[in-house]
């Protein structure tokens, strides 16, 4: 199994992107978090169709990080329920990869 991991998260704004951004980037939770949008979501929620804008963070880590950083989004999240998904990076350059183990 691979050690690298990139979580996903959405928030409504460019600003609390980039506040979920800095704080796991100087916990060294993350090496890197790189922010687009806005994107369209359109999701369920408390029984309604609802469409908002919203801003996706990819955040580059290791898995034995993902606790701590769950924890750490959670805390500054606005959202009750926030989108915090970690899939696997199971291929990647060497020296991007060391740059991850470096970092954090």
């Amino acid at each position: 199994m691979s050690n690298y991991i990139q979580v996903m998260t959405t928030t409504s704004s460019k600003e609390e992107a980039e506040e979920i951004g800095r704080a796991l980037v100087t916990k060294r939770l993350a090496a890197c978090v790189q922010i687009s949008g806005p994107i369209t979501s359109v999701y369920w929620w408390q029984d309604e169709i609802e469409t908002a804008a919203e801003w996706h963070c990819f955040i580059k880590s290791k898995q034995e990080h993902y606790v701590a950083l769950e924890a750490a989004i959670q805390q500054i999240h606005p959202y009750d329920t926030p989108e915090i998904i970690a899939t696997p990076i199971t291929l990647g350059s060497r020296d991007y990869l060391r740059w991850i183990d470096e970092e954090t």
